[in-house]
């Protein structure tokens, strides 16, 4: 009974701190959270070395590491300012400088980190918006909800996306097919709901003051190998690669170099992504063995699965609840059991990284790419507060996650 309740214990210190991003009176963070928890849960008897090691997905983390690299490598070379400068430059209109934020950050998602766009964008987009003389708030909100929604459309776009990818053996081609067509419509829905929520920045008729900034020097050389080496990734996923295999040879690539330092492309890495990542798998496994959670399970299975539109439904719907009681990628382990009891597993899958990607965009603290753009824009003197997210979020959210699941039960 005392060791149950130790377990119990730490597991909800656990998901606490982990959905809150920090524990009083500790400075912690998410990966640090998730790497002490897993430890003690291991040091408790909650789960064995073993059983915790196995635990780990290998594949997940060699996709999340090669991509990083390749991030790096793009980073470095300046491509993402360029780029987005470049894209966002030709507005002429605070409307075309909206729809121009919205593609920019719902593309590039798509083919890199959803997070890590936003981190370089958020600066860019808040400059631009300030030397023209505009409310920022709008297109900086725009950003963070456009790049979760253009994530979902891949299994590279965001974290729980390339779980799922690792998960399900759904290859890039079939996952881009059937979740780039709501996540169109999901960007065309975040332009109007922008436009709703913020009449007097878009009132017809007005056109920008100032031209944007250059943006900014560019390694040619290394910006052409990276792009290339994107391209050979498209490839291979196309092909039918397995992601962390196709990604590895890509970043394998880019580490051939006379130029750059790997000190210098080591440092670009988000380790503690990696950290957190680790310690999550070791945790939901955990949870995995309580009494509690083969209860819970006994009681949704009858709900979830099945082969009728309502399960999947209930899917969703329960997604996008735990989505935001303890983010997204902890929602996709936890709800990961419970997809083999499906008619049809893929299409499960599917729901999953659908409702679990569109759950972000429900309030500002719903993923990690909302809190980039919010602490970015801070040092600016733009405030993004929650209700003015909601106002955006909300019925995005609602729009992409209901319009998502029809298409879904459709094809």
């Amino acid at each position: 009974m005392i060791h149950q309740a130790l377990t119990y214990a730490l597991l909800g210190l656990a998901l606490l701190g982990i959905a809150a991003g920090r524990l009083p009176f500790l400075r912690m963070n998410r990966a640090s959270m998730a790497l002490a928890f897993a430890s003690l849960l291991v040091a408790a008897g909650s789960i064995g070395l073993k059983d915790a090691l196995s635990a780990i997905d290998l594949g997940t983390i060699v996709l999340l590491l090669a991509m990083m690299l390749l991030v790096a490598n793009l980073r470095i070379a300046g491509f993402f300012t360029w780029a987005g400068a470049r894209i966002l430059g030709v507005a002429r209109s605070p409307r075309s400088l909206l729809c121009l934020v919205i593609l920019a950050s719902g593309i590039l998602s798509a083919l890199f980190l959803n997070d890590t766009i936003c981190l370089m964008l958020t600066p860019l987009v808040a400059e631009l918006a300030i030397r023209s003389r505009r409310n920022a708030l709008p297109y900086l909100i725009a950003l963070a909800v456009a790049a979760n929604v253009g994530s979902c459309a891949t299994i590279i776009g965001n974290p729980q996306n390339m779980l799922i990818g690792a998960s399900s053996g759904i290859g890039f081609g079939a996952f881009f097919l059937r979740l780039a067509p709501p996540s169109i419509l999901g960007l065309g829905a975040t332009y109007l709901a922008v436009v709703l929520a913020f009449p007097k920045e878009f009132a017809r008729g007005e056109a920008l003051e100032i031209a944007p900034a250059s943006g900014g020097q560019v390694d040619l050389r290394l910006a052409a190998k990276s792009l290339a080496a994107a391209a050979l990734m498209i490839v291979l996923l196309l092909s039918g690669v397995p992601a962390p295999l196709a990604a590895s040879i890509a970043a394998a690539l880019l580490l051939f170099t006379r130029r750059i330092a790997p000190e210098r492309v080591f440092a670009e890495v988000d380790f503690s992504l990696l950290i957190f990542f680790s310690g999550l798998f070791v945790i939901t496994a955990a949870i995995g063995k309580t009494g509690a959670f083969s209860a819970l399970l006994a009681y949704l299975g009858p709900h979830l699965a099945g082969g009728g539109g309502a399960s999947y439904a209930s899917l969703a719907g329960a997604t996008v609840l735990l989505s935001n009681l303890v983010s997204n990628v902890p929602t996709v382990m936890l709800l990961s059991p419970v997809i083999p009891a499906f008619a049809d597993g893929q299409k499960a899958w599917l729901f999953l990284a659908l409702a679990s990607t569109y759950a972000g965009n429900l309030s500002l603290l719903g993923s990690v790419a909302n809190l980039i753009v919010a602490e970015g824009a801070r040092p600016r003197g733009i405030r993004i507060n929650f209700l003015s997210y909601l106002k955006v979020g909300l019925p995005v959210t609602l729009f992409t996650v209901v319009a998502g699941s029809l298409w879904l039960l459709a094809i």
